[in-house]
């Protein structure tokens, strides 16, 4: 294949964007909100379910706070009305006044039985109602925090979204440079080889695979043509020439025009060329 010193070039400076493309695609993904996005949903719905649970039972405990409370309301019920019966002089059978006395004493045990119920059920329905105000005052917290979190990964997303947009952009300008067919060979190697498709030739060495080149291949890649679009022996990705090891003048020429107001591009070259 064939393509011009400049236009291989051009594929470095592709690898560069892709490369560019890849961090923010991982910077993205490894976002620090995410998990906290994702403890916080959890403990979110941990503290939902607590709280359907802990109102749940505040309702049974009402009830049950409302039967003891009847019934102790109907024993005391019992008790005015023998107390009556025995403060009206009607009941003059001893035996029958000794009975009165009898169920009177029974009914007020009872009544303080279940005085202690009330007690006891008041107790708990109002430690399950501090619960459930601890519940819902901590699930506030966990939204407020859990919203604040998410827009601080909102933000970094789109600062993220901002940076692969320019970046998608540079790489249209690079690709719209380049010849079909040594494009799509860069694309077809790159999806082989972990999203590098072209490495640089520096100083002996692939820099795709840091194989680094023994005489005879040094050889061969600078009696090859300019335009020769080579491949490295090792990892078989596209091999730039960039300085002394295959370079052409022409080539290194290029380099140099490529420096501008607002940019400076640095290169080794391994020595001096006039």
């Amino acid at each position: 294949m064939k393509a011009s010193p400049q236009e291989q070039l051009r594929l470095l400076e592709l690898a560069d964007i892709d490369a560019e493309l890849a961090r923010i695609g991982h910077r993205r993904a490894g976002l620090p909100e995410h998990e906290q996005i994702a403890a916080l949903q959890a403990r979110d719905a941990e503290l939902r379910d607590t709280i359907a649970e802990l109102t749940a039972r505040g309702s049974d405990l009402a009830r049950e706070q409302g039967k003891a409370e009847a019934d102790v309301e109907q024993v005391r019920s019992r008790i005015d009305r023998d107390r009556t019966r025995l403060d009206s002089g009607l009941v003059n059978s001893p035996r029958e006044l000794e009975n009165l006395q009898s169920e009177v004493e029974s009914l007020r045990r009872r009544q303080s039985d279940l005085e202690e119920i009330v007690l006891d059920v008041m107790e708990r329905r109002e430690a399950a109602q501090a619960s459930l105000e601890r519940a819902t005052a901590d699930r506030t917290a966990a939204g407020e925090e859990l919203a604040e979190v998410t827009a601080r990964r909102d933000a970094a997303l789109a600062e993220l979204a901002e940076q692969a947009g320019a970046a998608t952009d540079r790489r249209a300008g690079v690709t719209a440079q380049l010849p079909a067919d040594l494009l799509d060979l860069y694309e077809k190697l790159r999806a082989q080889h972990g999203g590098v498709g072209a490495a640089a030739l520096r100083q002996r060495r692939c820099t795709g695979c840091n194989l680094t080149m023994n005489t005879v291949d040094l050889n061969a890649i600078r009696a090859a043509p300019d335009d020769e679009v080579l491949r490295c022996e090792e990892c078989r990705r596209i091999l730039v020439r960039i300085d002394g090891a295959g370079a052409s003048h022409k080539l290194l020429e290029h380099l140099l025009t490529l420096t501008t107001k607002r940019t400076t591009l640095l290169f080794p070259c391994g020595r001096t060329i006039p």
